[in-house]
């Protein structure tokens, strides 16, 4: 789930134009580090020379790429001296990603360490849009999957079917996600940290990844509450996941101490939270998988829960293909397998747990039903409670 977000952050980044000015510090600055542009289309950014200038500098504009978009101008002069900007046109050849960057005939190459620009050349408007309707879909849809589950524990007033390890593994991985999040959004330290690694790169952080993050740290902590209020019959944490937290936690203190002594840096600390993280979203559905098998019965499970999440990731991975199509990046998929194939591993366990709720046991999720109507029966009769599971 946490995986595919990362899609969606790269489609706002694609679409965000910020607008600049020259700065004292730089000879040379771009209006717009990021940039859209759509197949044999026009898009702009404007070039600023500073007056600090000291010699004339010949300006020649370099392509990552040379078949993906068209400059005009492709180099200009710049006096000395002068305040100057410079608007290049650029013209969308083929799709794909291609970074431009300047070179000139001064021996001070620090004057155009500033010049650079993000070129996206997409194929389709309209899948552009379509991407982002569905990244903010897939993006409502998990927020809200968490409240089913919360909601089937407050009307039922008990916890019993709902696995405590997945709870366990599952607030540790939103807990360390946090932390990821919180870290490159909020301090300027690992930021620069960040962007002393990829001068060129983008904050893969952005205020929704915060918000989400600290949103699933809230709801999972208030479903754990109500394991300790509502009845939960014999169920506890297992000793393998408790075997599991204790690697984990060793992971955890181990490289924070090693960032402490100045061994490796925080922005690596946070790296390795964030494997802890993904080792959590394989692991982490067959607890409840398992739980579910050997009580042939899904109550107590929320099904509402998986089909928001299936929904996501559905969505997800249609953006992902999507943005592969529109920006010919094939290679985001197919290069690196192991995003796609981690949202792909989410929806399978969706379809899963789908076919135990609706296939596998569905004669006994029947029977527990019709059980609660009885008793619901004999106590508008004055009779006895009796508990019932459900």
């Amino acid at each position: 789930m946490v995986l595919c977000l990362s899609y969606l952050r790269q489609t706002l980044v694609i679409l965000a134009i910020g607008f600049g000015c020259a700065q004292e510090s730089s000879v040379f600055t771009v209006s717009t580090h990021d940039l859209t542009v759509l197949v044999n289309a026009n898009e702009s950014f404007v070039i600023y020379a500073s007056n600090n200038l000291a010699d004339t500098v010949n300006l020649t504009l370099v392509k990552q790429h040379e078949d993906h978009v068209d400059l005009d101008p492709e180099s200009f002069i710049c006096r000395a001296g002068i305040s100057y900007n410079e608007t290049i046109v650029v013209t969308g050849l083929a799709a794909g990603h291609v970074e431009i960057t300047a070179s000139s005939n001064s021996s001070d190459t620090w004057i155009t360490d500033a010049l650079f620009v993000r070129i996206v050349v997409a194929k389709s408007q309209a899948i552009i849009y379509t991407s982002v309707i569905f990244g903010w879909i897939y993006f409502v849809a998990w927020s809200i999957s968490f409240y089913p589950q919360i909601w089937i524990n407050y009307r039922r007033k008990s916890v019993e079917g709902l696995n405590f390890d997945f709870l366990t593994l599952n607030i540790v991985g939103f807990t360390l996600y946090s932390m990821f999040n919180c870290g490159l959004y909020f301090i300027q330290s690992l930021q620069n940290e960040y962007g002393n690694r990829h001068p060129r790169g983008v904050n893969p952080v952005l205020l929704n990844d915060v918000v989400f993050s600290l949103h699933a740290m809230f709801a999972t902590s208030l479903t754990i509450g109500q394991c300790f209020k509502y009845e939960r019959g014999q169920q506890r944490v297992s000793k393998t996941a408790y075997g599991l937290l204790i690697v984990f936690a060793l992971v955890v203190v181990i490289s924070a101490g090693l960032a402490g002594g100045s061994v490796i840096h925080w922005l690596d600390f946070l790296y390795y939270c964030s494997y802890v993280k993904l080792t959590i979203t394989i692991i982490k559905y067959i607890p409840q998988a398992l739980m579910n098998y050997k009580r042939k019965s899904t109550i107590g499970w929320s099904i509402g829960n998986i089909l928001l999440d299936f929904t996501g990731g559905i969505l997800s991975m249609l953006q992902m293909i999507l943005n592969a199509y529109n920006y010919d990046d094939w290679v985001s998929i197919f290069g690196d397998p192991t995003k796609f194939g981690l949202g792909l591993f989410s929806v399978l366990f969706d379809i899963f747990f789908m076919l135990q709720h609706y296939v596998f046991y569905r004669q006994a999720n029947k029977s527990s039903i019709s059980s609660l109507t009885t008793d619901t029966e004999v106590q508008s009769n004055g009779q006895p409670n009796r508990t019932i599971e459900k």
